[in-house]
């Protein structure tokens, strides 16, 4: 009766463990392989600056960029990228009404970006979509070859105001022994940027791309202009290729209806064999002893079950509570050895992942096990991969059995 308690307790408690997984369809990378892409582009940028009119600031822009997404929402990408930055201003010069002269430098920058599908994150993810939506955010650099500084140079103009001489300083224009720029090196200029990218599927490899970034860096014009910092506008289209295709692997949808049935069913026989121990003890209370006799109670290691989340080998708290008993039991019988047998259910993901994540369970409740001071040469470790509903349920399925 004792035993039937312990079982009833230990399937009701990983039967909630699963319970508790989201009831969402999810989708993941089964490789690291998998959906990494390369992307090139190439289109405009704009510099927004208190010396010049953007219009007047447009400049070719190309880039090249590597990524992968992790899953259906969460990625990440490296971006080089660049050409030229430039302006038309009067900058020293607007006091002594100089020309608006054309100021330009070449750099090359470099974003790492975190990628987020919106699509994906608010409608589920679809296999086969056309139009994706993609938010970017992270640091960037820039390196570039430019001018630190002025070299001023300044000539005594005399002038009459109310009949008094007047002698001021006057800046020279550019120019052979006039004002002209200095510190002319290379700089690595750190900033950041976000934006948006709309995707246009044409298949599982192939996407058209285009995306508007924008960018605050220290001003890659150094010298040439009055603001410290700039910002930049990125527009550009281009295309995607997806190595091997787009390959996210369904992690199953759990069944909640099922699961509450389980629960249901767990909770009706635990209560039932609590009302038969109840029962047992009144009778045996009632019973006069006619012989005095000592019995020694051994507990015997019977077969104890560890469940898991969807396509998780993380030991939950419940699955701790049925370590913990079972390493008292183990630790009782030194010289008995169990099997510590992982399994996965075979409805969702690949037979080569499955295999992996069954001995990653088994090895993570073998570990758990030798903490809680069992002897690891009591142990052999088992991974079964996917089966076919062993015990009825596909959430059944994602266990360790100890036996």
């Amino acid at each position: 009766m004792k035993s039937k308690l312990v079982i009833l307790s230990l399937l009701l408690a990983g039967t909630a463990a699963s319970a508790s997984a989201q009831d969402k369809e999810k989708f993941y990378s089964e490789s690291w392989k998998d959906n990494i892409f390369i992307s090139v582009g190439a289109g405009v940028q704009g510099t927004t600056n208190p010396d010049s009119k953007f219009g007047k600031n447009l400049t070719p822009l190309i880039n090249v960029s590597v990524g992968k997404f992790i899953n259906p929402i969460w990625g990440f990408r490296g971006q080089v990228y660049g050409w030229k930055s430039k302006m038309t201003t009067d900058y020293p010069f607007a006091a002594i009404n100089g020309p608006e002269v054309k100021r330009e430098e070449n750099y090359v920058g470099v974003n790492l970006d975190g990628m987020m599908n919106l699509t994906n994150l608010f409608c589920g993810y679809k296999p086969g979509r056309v139009f994706e939506l993609n938010f970017f955010v992270g640091p960037s650099m820039n390196i570039v070859k430019n001018y630190g500084g002025w070299n001023a140079v300044y000539k005594e103009v005399k002038s009459e105001v109310g009949g008094k001489t007047v002698i001021n300083d006057v800046l020279q224009p550019e120019g052979v022994g006039g004002t002209n720029p200095k510190n002319h090196d290379f700089r690595c200029l750190v900033g950041a940027s976000l934006g948006l990218g709309a995707k246009f599927n044409v298949n599982e490899y192939l996407a058209i791309d285009l995306e508007a970034r924008g960018q605050v860096t220290p001003s890659i014009l150094g010298a040439y202009s009055s603001g410290k910092t700039d910002g930049y506008i990125h527009l550009t289209a281009g295309v995607t290729y997806t190595f091997g295709g787009k390959k996210f692997v369904s992690g199953g949808k759990v069944d909640q209806n099922a699961i509450n049935d389980e629960l249901n069913k767990y909770r009706d026989e635990l209560a039932q064999a609590q009302t038969d121990l109840a029962d047992a003890k009144n009778a045996l209370a009632n019973v006069k002893p006619v012989t005095k006799e000592v019995v020694k109670e051994i507990e015997v290691a019977g077969p104890r079950a560890i469940f898991f989340k969807i396509g998780s080998a993380k030991i939950d708290d419940y699955g701790m509570v049925n370590i913990q008993l079972a390493a008292k039991i183990l630790k009782a019988n030194p010289d008995k050895k169990y099997k510590v047998a992982g399994y996965c259910d075979e409805a969702t993901g690949s037979a080569k992942w499955n295999q992996k994540l069954s001995e990653m369970r088994a090895q993570a409740v073998y570990d758990a096990l030798v903490k809680e001071g069992v002897n690891k040469d009591q142990l052999e470790l088992i991974g079964f991969g996917g089966t076919a509903n062993m015990f009825g349920k596909n959430f059944l399925n994602r266990v360790v059995i100890l036996e």
